[in-house]
């Protein structure tokens, strides 16, 4: 999995003219087109979006962030998207951070669609006790290959897919896979963003469900990181529960190609098509 990443798709985002008060407007490409609807946009793309928010939200040297949750208050529409962000707790070495993004629902006015915030904490030395406990995860086989559900374009084409288990088996999920979009054009991918970009994809990893006749949304997504990940591809371990009454969790491990990197866990609202 040495190659380069082969940027050949149309960036994630278009930056626009920022609006009267500073705000950051971006236009979203059709690599952002979720495998639900055309209509709205894949939970990755716009996660990756916060997140540059909220790195570069009053940035200090030597911190960095280590929890990222993110609330999807609903779908996020293919139209114009405004950003902001702001210190919610100040500190010296622990401050929260938030940011939230801004469509417009087509009545003039802008509305929140989705929105995260970050513990970033001062950065130490540990490296003489650093340990991760997590098992290692295998490379793949080698072949790029996304779901076999029928269904191509928009974001799942934009990725790169190296599956380590056969997918909707009784193994848990795991995959290694990699954005082949920038998330902003001409800007190049932080860590942090690389990883955002890709890692809401854990409860289809992890799902067992036929997407012929189950849909799996999920409502939020947390990441929480002992280490930054280094390097293009992300792998994801996942496996998702479903309960008795609509309501499933995944919950996945996270690698870069040295080994793990984090934890991450979403809700899943499950429906019957």
């Amino acid at each position: 999995m040495g190659d380069p990443r082969p940027l050949d798709h149309e960036p994630f985002y278009r930056p626009l003219p920022a609006d009267e008060d500073g705000i950051e407007r971006f236009a979203p490409s059709p690599s952002t087109i979720s495998l639900w609807a055309e209509t709205m946009q894949h939970g990755s793309p716009p996660a990756a979006l916060l997140v540059r928010a909220l790195e570069r939200c009053c940035p200090r040297e030597n911190t960095r962030l280590t929890r990222v949750s993110v609330e999807i208050l609903g779908p996020v529409p293919l139209t114009e998207i405004r950003v902001r962000s702001w210190i919610e707790r100040p500190g010296r070495n622990i401050e929260l951070v938030a940011a939230e993004l801004l469509a417009h629902p087509g009545d003039g006015t802008f509305r929140p669609v989705a929105s995260a915030r970050g513990w970033r904490m001062a950065a130490g030395d540990t490296t003489a006790v650093e340990s991760a406990y997590d098992p290692p995860m295998p490379a793949g086989d080698g072949t790029a290959r996304g779901f076999d559900w029928g269904v191509s374009g928009g974001y799942l084409d934009a990725v790169d897919w190296h599956w380590v288990s056969t997918p909707g088996t009784a193994e848990p999920g795991r995959a290694w896979i990699r954005t082949r979009a920038a998330l902003v054009a001409d800007e190049p991918l932080s860590q942090m963003q690389n990883l955002f970009a890709v890692v809401d994809v854990a409860n289809g990893v992890g799902s067992k469900l036929d997407f012929r006749k189950w849909t799996f949304l999920n409502t939020d997504l947390t990441v929480h990181l002992h280490r930054v990940p280094v390097g293009d591809w992300i792998g994801i371990s996942a496996e998702t529960s479903v309960g008795p009454d609509g309501v499933g969790m995944c919950a996945g491990i996270l690698y870069d190609e040295s080994g793990p990197v984090g934890r991450s866990a979403q809700t899943v609202l499950v429906r019957s098509r």
